[in-house]
């Protein structure tokens, strides 16, 4: 739209401007200046590179919940103990974590294994029966201890892998994370372990108290699966499923989304997921671009979170908009909905608490016992008659990016629901500033540096420092 100033007819964008970004060309991986633009309802992130040109890209269809995550959810950050590497060359390669990172480790990643039991055509990680490594314990132990060292106590740590379920030490290795001060702990798993063999899930409910169950589950139908992971795994899913319900273990439903394959499915999983009395809540992860990604397109095949959320709300009435929220540790890629489950019904919790509770509370931690505000706001809303020290408590495992394992029998752990939506960023949307206030991080195998899910993916795993990162570093020294 034109208008005119002093008789001169002068032309107008057709967008607002919000912001300047620091980005990467997603073809050479450099730094390169970007803006933030909000047009058609729209948020974009358009960048220029002087060798590869300009990229645009879809970053949010929600501009008023972009613009509430990024000026109402914010609160000072709360860092590690300890940093693993110096400020050399500036985010994002100086990880990590190095001492201009904005957050600690609210969930930490030990990959025990590259080998995996499936080839799926989607994996970050690459993994598959042709990577046959297994980390030995001691390795492994190495690993934990990085994440003790940079957290004190930490919140959760996740086994993954590959497929850490058939590593022949796997049981040897929950023993070494329960003998470290390790609040919680989580198994990330593709099921099929856990569905063929009953002995191995008896056996896993011995260690039931701290642990959740991280249970690949993408689709209910048969598509999406193969699409995704190569074959049919309805069958083994169920009955991994029934086999978590035997032993009560608490379970996580975590769904890989891809545009137009089962971002369907949101409401119905959810549906489902209300079903299974293990199941303590769905998490939505959208496609990664990195790693083994057979037919994906990065531009066009892109989600967002706000798409995500929007499909979510539009597809279960588990929840409303107000239920549905940024999480203060990282609001820009991590949202939120917590419930209780009380006989039939699902009662939405996450919409009552106001947004000053969640910013003077700690907001990114796993539970809150020792965070007096938040606990406190708890009980004036939910309890009448309970003390600090009554089963009521239990409520004070909310608002978090992860969830608190072990609750009070009266108001237990089983009586909680979440969903979370949990996006991960690649080359085409990265955003520097939002890098800094990552939570989700990996440990580095080699050295014990804690790496950003977003960056690890992208530039640190297997040889990419190296063959790619390094010839950056170079070119920019």
């Amino acid at each position: 739209m034109d208008f005119l100033r002093n008789g001169i007819r002068v032309p107008s964008r057709p967008y607002l401007f919000y912001d300047v970004a620091i980005c990467l060309c997603s073809q050479c991986l450099r730094k390169i200046e970007g803006k933030i633009i909000i047009q058609d309802d729209q948020v974009f992130m358009v960048k220029r590179c002087p060798e590869h040109g300009v990229e645009r890209v879809l970053i949010a269809d929600d501009v008023e919940y972009y613009k509430k995550s990024r000026e109402q959810f914010l609160k000072p950050p709360d860092v590690p103990l300890h940093t693993n590497t110096p400020i050399l060359h500036g985010c994002p390669y100086d990880c990590g974590l190095c001492p201009d990172h904005e957050q600690h480790s609210c969930l930490s990643i030990v990959e025990i294994a590259d080998a995996c039991n499936l080839r799926c055509p989607v994996c970050y990680a690459s993994s598959g029966p042709d990577r046959p490594l297994f980390r030995s314990l001691e390795h492994v132990e190495r690993m934990l201890d990085a994440v003790v060292r940079n957290e004190g106590e930490p919140d959760v740590v996740q086994l993954s892998g590959g497929e850490p379920t058939i590593h022949p030490q796997f049981f040897e290795i929950i023993e070494a994370a329960r003998a470290r001060p390790i609040r919680h702990l989580m198994i990330n798993t593709n099921g099929v372990r856990l569905a063929k063999d009953p002995e191995f899930a008896a056996r896993l409910s011995e260690y039931r108290t701290g642990l959740e169950i991280y249970l690949q589950f993408d689709s209910l139908e048969e598509h999406p699966l193969r699409t995704l992971r190569g074959e049919d795994l309805r069958d083994v899913r169920m009955q991994a499923l029934a086999h978590c319900n035997e032993h009560n273990l608490s379970t996580t439903l975590v769904v890989t989304l891809s545009k137009g394959l089962n971002d369907h499915e949101l409401g119905a999983i959810v549906e489902f997921a209300l079903t299974q009395p293990c199941v303590r809540g769905v998490t939505f992860q959208m496609v990664q671009a990195v790693g083994r990604i057979d037919g994906h397109d990065p531009v066009h095949d892109r989600l967002t979170l706000t798409g995500v959320r929007k499909k979510l709300l539009e597809q279960s009435d588990v929840f409303k908009p107000d239920d549905v929220l940024p999480v203060p540790c990282h609001p820009d890629c991590i949202s939120m909905a917590y419930a209780i489950k009380m006989d039939d019904q699902v009662i939405p919790l996450s919409g009552l608490i106001p947004l000053d509770a969640l910013l003077e509370g700690s907001g990114n931690t796993i539970s809150f016992e020792k965070d007096p505000t938040l606990q406190a706001h708890m009980h004036r809303l939910f309890s009448t008659n309970h003390s600090p020290e009554s089963g009521s408590t239990a409520l004070r495992e909310l608002l978090c990016c992860m969830p608190k394992m072990g609750a009070p029998e009266d108001w237990g752990y089983d009586k909680v629901f979440r969903v979370i939506i949990m996006q991960f960023m690649d080359a085409w949307n990265m955003d520097i500033r939002s890098v800094k206030k990552s939570c989700v991080h990996f440990v580095h195998p080699e050295d014990g540096r804690l790496i950003p899910f977003d960056t690890y993916n992208l530039l640190y795993r297997d040889k990419l420092e190296t063959e790619v990162l390094d010839p950056i570093r170079k070119c920019d020294a």
